[in-house]
């Protein structure tokens, strides 16, 4: 039988390297931009266009006239194929009679800009900070629930508790990946921070969970059957007969997503590429991460008492 509890330190070897990678790219993205992450304007306020032209625009031509304009710091990317002439603008706030005149100007200069097609928002600061608290308020929440959970459901497996809190470390470890790829391509290709990311985290956070759950509660129905047995042996094995499962259940959605990130639209790219690396760290970390913690901390408490009794 392959023994994979045997080399979990290694697993949590490359477990730390990812996240110190990760908080290596949150630091430098807070030494460049002053937040660990780039934010969108639903966090930091502003205003965000969306334009449609009757024809090919160059997107130097649209910096030039925002510029002009005394908005020089402004994002443009394009939005969907080149053949749909659709641009994103993310600037500070403007006022209804800047956009106006740089309507106008882009009219002139660039390109005729669909007013029918045209999207217009002002984002207030408070509400990406709300959407934060919310989302921190509901992740701490849902941790101390899963503990709860966790340790009601296997109370009749010996230290319940343990399984609790090694599910959440689990959970955290793929958090702080996604969230430290989030920050790398904030570096590299700008990507932002806005409600999608929010909503791709807490959905990591939630296949993580389950995957974690769904292993523990194998080793809960082997311990019985398999007395005699090593905890360490128990454990393999329960990770043997649901690591298929596990596999297969991601392996179905990581397709999917790959199959968005090569095909979908420049908007959504950024939400599945975390969903797809949370995912997939969230995977490894249940398999590799949460299970061999549990047996980590099992036979190190055996060793103490050991020590205790041979002291006694």
């Amino acid at each position: 039988m392959f023994n994979i509890v045997e080399k979990r330190r290694w697993y949590f070897i490359a477990s730390l390297i990812l996240v110190l990678v990760g908080l290596a790219m949150l630091g430098l993205s807070w030494a460049r931009f002053g937040t660990p992450v780039r934010l969108s304007i639903d966090f930091t306020g502003g205003s965000l266009l969306v334009l449609h032209f009757d024809r090919a625009a160059d997107e130097q031509a649209i910096r030039d006239v925002l510029a002009a304009h005394g908005l020089s710091e402004a994002i443009v990317q394009r939005l969907g194929g080149v053949e749909e002439n659709t641009w994103q603008v993310r600037t500070r706030e403007a006022a209804p009679e800047q956009i106006q005149g740089i309507l106008n100007d882009l009219d002139a200069q660039v390109g005729r800009v669909n007013r029918d097609l045209l999207t217009y928002e002002t984002v207030s600061p408070l509400v990406g900070g709300e959407v934060t608290r919310a989302a921190a308020i509901a992740v701490a929440v849902s941790s101390l629930i899963i503990v709860g959970f966790i340790w009601w459901s296997f109370r009749r497996v010996p230290h319940a508790f343990r399984y609790g809190v090694c599910a959440i470390v689990a959970m955290l470890n793929a958090i702080l990946v996604a969230i430290g790829f989030y920050a790398l391509m904030g570096i590299v290709q700008g990507w932002e921070v806005d409600a999608l990311f929010l909503t791709a985290i807490l959905t990591v956070t939630s296949f993580s969970i389950q995957d974690t759950i769904v292993m523990f509660d194998r080793i809960r129905e082997n311990l019985p059957r398999h007395r005699g047995e090593p905890f360490e042996r128990v454990v393999n094995r329960s990770i043997l007969e649901t690591i298929h499962r596990s596999l297969a259940t991601q392996l179905n959605a990581i397709f999917v997503m790959i199959a968005i990130i090569l095909f979908g639209g420049d908007t959504i790219r950024p939400f599945i590429a975390t969903m797809l690396v949370g995912m997939v760290t969230g995977t490894y970390s249940s398999i590799f991460i949460a299970v061999p913690l549990v047996v980590t901390w099992e036979l190190a408490a055996e060793r103490r008492a050991a020590r205790k009794a041979a002291l006694a």
